[in-house]
């Protein structure tokens, strides 16, 4: 799930079992061929596919995988219909939640997801309910034991970040949403890229606590294991611990 930082997701995910590491991929294979369908099969002339591309390879997804789902999806009349959509709610304690989904039955998804609000003390809105209180931002991660703090600084910035903040072993690089694929293209070769996107980042967070965290939790670990959702964007600070059960 994706809160004001991303390296704990980033960690997370890597450190999955083999069950879970099977559902990232299907995932990635459907963020590969919504980008297919965008720009087509050509990496070098698809930014959003290098962006795919370049999570999958974090993620361990084999090379072999890789290049099927691209086939696949480059292919004419063949695989399934993807479309994106994306749903707002609420959970425990008001916190704002938005889901971006990547599906091929769209009845299927929009009763999956507002059962794992339901169940647990949450409600789905209306689009645009909660989505003023997220500003769309470029977010590049990079990884390494032995980032200098002033270089990376120094890179990022004429590279054309806006920002850039530090933490265990990782530097995260805001930019605007646009020019994630450029500045990412000048730290390349130099740096470890773990994560380049665009995403959503709260305007401000809140503290659920007690009982109203666990619900949350729940929710949010509901909405996480649903293939048909990409990704899960939420303003609450959560314990470092609970995001990496």
């Amino acid at each position: 799930m994706s809160g004001h930082s991303k390296w704990h997701n980033i960690q997370m995910k890597k450190g999955k079992t083999d069950a879970a590491r099977g559902k990232i991929f299907t995932k990635i294979g459907r963020e590969i061929a919504i980008a297919v369908k965008a720009g087509g099969p050509d990496p070098a002339l698809n930014a959003k596919l290098r962006d795919v591309i370049a999570k999958a390879k974090y993620n361990n997804m084999p090379n072999d995988n890789i290049n099927r789902s691209i086939k696949k999806a480059a292919g004419e009349g063949q695989g399934e219909n993807y479309k994106e959509i994306t749903y707002e709610g609420y959970g425990p304690a008001g916190t704002a939640i938005i889901v971006d989904c990547i599906t091929d039955n769209l009845n299927r998804t929009a009763s999956d997801v507002r059962h794992c609000f339901e169940k647990h003390g949450g409600s789905l809105g209306a689009t645009g309910c909660v989505a003023w209180m997220f500003d769309r931002k470029g977010l590049i991660v990079l990884e390494g034991e032995d980032l200098d703090e002033d270089e990376v600084m120094m890179d990022a910035v004429d590279a054309g970040a806006n920002d850039v903040s530090f933490d265990d072993g990782y530097a995260e690089i805001e930019t605007d949403p646009n020019e994630v694929d450029a500045v990412r293209g000048k730290l390349e070769g130099k740096y470890t890229i773990a994560s380049a996107e665009a995403t959503l980042v709260p305007q401000n967070t809140t503290d659920p606590e007690g009982e109203d965290l666990e619900r949350l939790q729940k929710i949010l670990d509901m909405l996480n294991d649903l293939d048909d959702v990409s990704e899960v964007y939420h303003n609450a600070n959560l314990p470092e611990e609970e995001e990496e059960e």
